[in-house]
């Protein structure tokens, strides 16, 4: 059972009265919450917990700190109505939001859940969120903004901005489904209500990206294999990255930006995917072990593989930094690649990972072989995945009626 008392402590301030506080107590431990009110010793009346006749205003301030005490025993009892063995700390948290309104505004918390982002490593989730909080701010015109104001009509008229300013499906999906998990958490941690939810109306699904995956056939993969280096010195590692990737199912930038020696065992590459923490053993090909041979022979002597990370131990911060500014430089590699290569297609890192899945489709390997190869969590999504792929293999078979 929980309990709370208004309390004069007993550290003096310097004109002589002491802070009054409001003490929550639970199995026998206390915590104290202070208030805005101070009183001198015959001002207050520790039994009650109130002010004397003698406070010049203890009417007034009598009736504030009932306020302040009915607002805990409130949270108390929502606490114990949802669990039995709720923490002080669970008060606390619940306690400060309710008891500081700025808190409840929606771009202070935004700003709390990319902070919490960032020390937890997910840079890249923080930068989604602060580039989401950006936008509805120039939405909004004002900083001042209530999640109970998000409405489904809010979302509408959010989304007719972001098309006004040239925002695609794909890129308008990623910043509702930033303020979808912002609705999420504020509802998790009793900020907002469910019963004011507006993704319930305002569907995200309509906005799936309308761009088609773009693959390689293996002939066009060949070339850029056998791509002679001499000649182009200045492009060894973005083509050792794709062949690399695309000998490997479809590893992306990310995990092998990150791999290290030691998940190279003998003829195996073990390694856990960053996106999906699927783990992964990859038998060794021999386009592979030569580009392992490569970095062997000219390793910086850190645990990275590649020398795309040139130091160990780097900051979550230093990692995505680095990993933006190599990936920009890969991206434009790729395209000279295509070039030399006389592959006119769009190129890009991913388009190594839809080049394996479209090889082994054009080779007859079977649907789920593919799906378990590229560690999707089911059947359906690599039946999606392959779906638009396939465009180039009707286009063939509409050319036989020629």
């Amino acid at each position: 059972m929980a309990t709370v008392k208004t309390v004069l402590r007993k550290t003096k301030l310097a004109d002589g009265s002491y802070p009054i506080s409001l003490r929550v107590s639970k199995d026998r431990k206390s915590k104290f919450f202070q208030t805005v009110f101070r009183a001198f010793p015959n001002e207050w009346n520790q039994n009650t917990g109130s002010f004397t006749s003698k406070n010049s205003n203890c009417t007034q301030n009598n009736r504030l700190l009932l306020k302040f005490k009915d607002r805990a025993l409130k949270i108390l009892t929502e606490l114990e109505m949802e669990k039995s063995d709720f923490t002080l700390r669970d008060f606390e948290n619940r306690f400060r939001i309710v008891s500081n309104p700025v808190k409840q505004n929606v771009f202070y918390f935004w700003d709390e859940i990319i902070q919490e982002m960032i020390l937890a490593g997910r840079i890249g989730n923080a930068q989604v969120n602060k580039d989401a909080m950006h936008s509805i701010h120039l939405f909004n015109k004002s900083t001042r903004l209530n999640f109970k104001e998000i409405t489904p009509s809010y979302l509408y008229k959010y989304e007719v901005f972001l098309r006004s300013r040239g925002g695609s499906d794909g890129g308008i999906g990623v910043k509702m489904r930033a303020i979808r998990a912002l609705y999420n958490f504020a509802i998790e941690r009793k900020i907002a209500k469910e019963e004011f939810y507006p993704f319930k109306t305002y569907k995200i699904s309509k906005l799936k990206g309308k761009g088609l995956k773009k693959a390689l056939t293996l002939d066009e993969v060949l070339r850029i294999r056998d791509l002679d280096l001499r000649k182009y010195p200045l492009l060894t590692n973005s083509r050792n990255y794709f062949i690399f990737s695309f000998y490997t199912r479809g590893m992306n930038f990310a995990d092998m930006m990150k791999l290290e020696w030691k998940e190279v065992v003998e003829d195996k590459i073990y390694y856990t995917r960053s996106k999906t923490k699927g783990n992964f053993m990859i038998k060794i090909q021999p386009p592979v072990q030569e580009i392992l041979d490569f970095y062997q022979k000219f390793s910086l002597e850190t645990k990275y593989v590649f020398p795309i990370l040139l130091k160990d131990n780097l900051t979550p911060s230093q990692l995505a930094n680095r990993k933006h500014k190599t990936l920009q430089r890969y991206n434009k590699d790729l395209k000279e690649i295509a070039r030399i290569c006389e592959i006119r297609k769009p190129m890009s890192s991913y388009v190594a990972r839809h080049s394996f899945a479209n090889c082994l489709k054009q080779k007859g390997v079977s649907t789920d072989i593919i799906s378990e190869s590229m560690g999707h969590q089911n059947l359906a999504i690599t039946q999606a995945y392959l779906k638009e792929l396939e465009c180039s293999q009707l286009d063939d078979a509409a050319a036989l009626l020629l």
